[in-house]
């Protein structure tokens, strides 16, 4: 379920920019964290088996939490508005989610709710979810089996941005990482507390991107696992912040990145091993300033999580 390494081939062609690098000469890309890892290989590569399906989700649930705690200090709580989703190792039909009107920095591993396809409660939590986190959500996992997790909240500069209705421009090394993998949803209609919005998000965001601007609402990202999708969120959310502060300057023209240069970056270092492994930064200083209270407890039945 958790790919590690894929290899895959750019062709890429001189730039007539004179800035620009050439990389017709560089060799086929294998992806993976090994590309930013020197000497050693990667300090956190993904878990990819577990002694049972409870250590699994005992495992995903931790991570999950540990995202919402990440997003609560960078400021992207908004009342009751925002939520991840994570699909469930054992019946993947079914997906855990954040109950409704809980402040990001107070979640724990043993808040989240597992819901089925019809938005019945039927594990984890038994309180209410966010009814529009939920149709946006279903319909992401149901179009995509390749999303185990996405993100949607109303961060500031995400919300800023998407009232143009337009993707992030590759303006650097950072926003290559979206180049090819994003899409813009521009028919908002108002809260998603219908399936067929659901499902109008899940069609703009197609087969293969990562990532969709949701126009006059904010931004939605997707991962295998939840570190890859959080991590993809908080960067998304720094490149609009860039993408801002570079359009707000009218006196200087903006140099681009060519899709060629582009491509081979987000190849490089936009993989969903390399995000996993990015996102532990944040993750392991959450559970360091919050002395792990969102973990599980030691001596807690795994059993009963399902």
């Amino acid at each position: 379920m958790i790919k590690t390494t894929t290899e895959t081939k750019i062709t890429a062609t001189a730039s007539s920019s004179s800035n620009n690098q050439d990389n017709s000469k560089k060799p086929p890309i294998k992806q993976g964290a090994q590309n930013i890892s020197q000497g050693f290989p990667t300090p956190f590569p993904v878990p990819t088996s577990f002694a049972s399906v409870y250590h699994h989700r005992k495992w995903m649930l931790e991570h999950m939490a540990g995202a919402f705690r990440v997003f609560a200090r960078k400021g992207y709580n908004e009342g009751g508005a925002g939520h991840i989703s994570l699909r469930d190792p054992e019946d993947p039909n079914t997906f855990w989610i954040n109950p409704l009107n809980i402040h990001f920095g107070l979640l724990k591993a043993s808040d989240m709710v597992r819901v089925d396809e019809e938005g019945n409660v039927i594990g984890g939590n038994q309180v209410a979810v966010n009814a529009a986190g939920f149709k946006i959500h279903s319909a992401l996992h149901k179009a995509r089996p390749d999303v185990n997790a996405a993100c949607h909240t109303h961060s500031i500069y995400g919300k800023a941005w998407s009232c143009f209705g337009k993707p992030v421009e590759m303006l650097n090394q950072d926003s290559c990482t979206f180049h090819g993998c994003q899409a813009v949803y521009t028919d908002f209609g108002g809260v998603v507390l219908e399936s067929e919005e659901g499902e109008k998000i899940a069609e703009a965001l197609g087969e293969q991107n990562k990532v969709v601007i949701l126009q006059n609402h904010g931004l939605l990202t997707t991962g295998e696992t939840i570190d890859e999708a959080a991590y993809r969120f908080t960067l998304l959310e720094n490149t609009c912040h860039a993408q801002l502060l570079a359009d707000s300057n009218l006196n200087f023209k903006k140099n681009f990145i060519a899709d060629e240069q582009a491509a081979y970056t987000r190849e490089m270092v936009g993989d969903s091993e390399t995000l996993y492994g990015d996102f532990q930064n944040d993750y392991l200083m959450e559970v360091k300033l919050c002395n792990g209270d969102f973990l599980f407890p030691e001596d807690y039945d795994l059993e009963t999580i399902k």
